[in-house]
């Protein structure tokens, strides 16, 4: 990793943060509408959800990384979503360096496993998560999707 890189956890929802999220959704999805400030309090504030914040030596957001951890009867479950990094910032381990402080916040957390889902055209970060220990599943992923907001 690039030594300009570091990760942070969110902890403040200002006007530069509600920017920053809006350009990084832009790369991440093109049909995904950029989360409001309301929204990104929400995420920030819940005790469940941690958003991981990769920045440059400018301090600019450069990537993030969305971190849930839950309680189930079967124990502390985790999930890793909406991984994005800048198309600036490619090549320079910032995927990485998201991943390996999501698995270490996740452990810290309790959690025995770690999950994720990447598509099959993403050969760049699908290997990385194969580099850093994560095993394909056979499963079957369902999606239920209600209509409005």
């Amino acid at each position: 990793m690039s030594n300009d890189i570091r990760i942070e956890v969110a902890t403040l929802v200002d006007d530069g943060l509600v920017a920053a999220i809006a350009r990084l959704t832009g790369v991440l999805s093109s049909s995904a509408s950029a989360p409001s400030a309301r929204q990104l309090r929400e995420i920030v504030d819940s005790p469940c959800t941690v958003l991981l914040l990769a920045k440059d030596g400018t301090g600019t957001v450069v990537g993030s990384l969305t971190l849930a951890t839950f309680r189930i009867p079967t124990g502390v479950r985790a999930w890793i979503e909406d991984v994005v990094v800048d198309t600036t910032a490619r090549g320079r381990g910032v995927g990485e360096a998201l991943s390996r402080e999501a698995i270490r916040l996740a452990t810290e957390r309790g959690a025995r496993t770690i999950e994720l889902t990447s598509r099959p055209t993403r050969e760049a970060a699908n290997r990385l998560y194969v580099r850093l220990g994560f095993r394909l599943r056979e499963t079957n992923v369902y999606r239920y999707t209600v209509d409005g907001d």
